[in-house]
């Protein structure tokens, strides 16, 4: 009975925070790469054995937000080890798996407890833990992107605390199971569903409250920026559709959403730096997701899809992000020439990366833009809906371009990449393709 009700999300919780006990008098990195393998197993079990709603509230779309975080938690931990073996650290390796697994802990707190103002609290802790580790590899810049980061996140989360203040205020609760059913009607609470739009919004890459997103995941650790980009923002994004189910402003939502894929693609028409190029498409893509979230239905289900592949397309881009600034040592596009010659592996998963991406078919991420756009479209959104396809397809040839005069050319560099570290990047690049092979057999068999 205990297992149906706490111990399995508690116990999700406290293995990262075990880990973290042998920061002082352990292997921390061995420790974090365990906590890791079993997470995983966790979630899959979380599955079978969701709690009733209680302390916890864990239906399958948190279940399978869980997953996507506990994943890019152990794939982030296994390219970290081999990553940092080879870089100059302002903090110690022990203190950046400390943080990492904080990191996780907040973000899985966020996507299990059953109480609004608690989510909040999860949401601000991502923060802190966060902040930190973008100043792994100490510079100006890093600094720089750190306190944007701060402050720009901050200030949204001081709005989205206002508009969980307006929810208690007009229904006396923050449980969440209690209000996602619920029938309240309230000018309040239509406020407070719009302010969390701008408030959450601001760790989802919602425009114009994103400026801190291009900076944070150009000058972060790789494996940190695949956590930012993975999980991070899709967690953010969690939080938002659970507001909203208390009182779904639809128009509002779809219009703001269709408006940051627009000028996502805009940004990414002159990018020059391919680590803010991948930072942009996941703005396109949280967009688009939450289009899905709002307007419901297979709706849904093409966001979710599309935040799986999305989570393991761009780790594989920022890890292969990682593996050529080792290379190359530089951040620039241009910069960047011959990686298939350098570089086989590599060129392979950044390819991959990008069309999982970019939404190329049969990646994952086409089929739940395919049943998104459709969606949009059954709906009557068809302003909304020409210029996402516009986007999309804008955004398709800006990441593809950029990344073909990457990976083809003449230039050789006698620099190596640690095997290990190109292999992480290509499997999790693939992962994204298995997940549309997986969509069409189903497709075939419902044919």
């Amino acid at each position: 009975m205990m297992l149906n009700n706490t111990a399995l999300p508690i116990l999700i919780l406290l293995v990262p925070a075990i880990a973290s006990i042998t920061f002082k008098w352990g292997n921390l990195k061995l420790a974090t790469l365990i906590s890791g393998i079993i997470e995983i197993f966790l979630s899959l079990l979380l599955y079978i054995n969701k709690p009733a709603p209680g302390l916890f509230f864990i239906d399958n779309i948190s279940v399978f937000f869980i997953f996507m975080v506990t994943s890019i938690y152990f794939i982030s931990s296994l390219y970290s080890i081999k990553y940092f073996s080879q870089h100059n650290t302002y903090i110690s390796n022990d203190l950046f798996f400390l943080l990492l697994n904080l990191f996780t802990i907040s973000m899985l707190f966020t996507l299990e407890i059953n109480n609004f103002g608690l989510m909040w609290v999860g949401i601000e802790s991502t923060t802190i833990s966060s902040a930190l580790l973008i100043i792994t590899e100490r510079n100006e810049t890093s600094l720089e992107a750190a306190w944007r980061y701060i402050i720009i996140v901050s200030a949204g989360v001081t709005f989205a605390f206002i508009s969980i203040i307006l929810i208690y205020y007009v229904t006396g609760t923050l449980t969440v199971s209690t209000l996602i059913n619920s029938s309240f009607k309230s000018k309040f609470l239509v406020l407070a569903v719009a302010i969390s739009l701008m408030g959450f919004g601001t760790k989802s890459g919602v425009f114009p409250v994103h400026t801190w997103l291009p900076d944070a995941h150009s000058e972060a650790p790789s494996p940190v920026s695949a956590m930012f980009s993975g999980v991070l923002l899709p967690v953010a994004l969690y939080v938002i559709y659970r507001i909203y189910e208390i009182y779904p402003l639809k128009i509002v939502y779809v219009w703001i959403a269709t408006l940051s894929i627009v000028m996502a693609a805009i940004f990414l028409i002159y990018q020059d730096k391919y680590k803010r190029m991948f930072a942009y498409s996941t703005m396109e893509n949280m967009n688009i997701a939450l289009i899905g979230f709002a307007l419901g239905g297979p709706g849904i289900v093409g966001a979710l899809i599309l935040l799986l592949s999305h989570s393991f397309s761009k780790a594989g881009a920022f890890y292969s992000s990682g593996n050529i600034l080792r290379l190359t040592k530089s951040r620039k596009i241009d910069d960047v020439n011959g990686l298939y010659k350098n570089s086989p592996i590599t060129a392979i998963a950044l390819l991959f990366s990008s069309f999982g991406a970019s939404g190329t078919p049969p990646f994952g991420s086409f089929f739940g833009e395919i049943i998104i756009f459709f969606s949009l479209y059954q709906q009557h959104f068809l302003v909304p809906f020409i210029l996402v396809i516009i986007s999309v397809i804008s955004v398709f040839i800006s990441i593809n371009f950029n990344v073909t005069k990457m990976i083809f050319g003449n230039e050789k560099n006698n620099s190596k990449i640690e095997g290990t570290m190109e292999i992480i990047a290509l499997i999790s690049s693939i992962i994204p393709l298995a997940i549309g092979g997986y969509i069409l057999i189903l497709m075939g068999g419902l044919i």
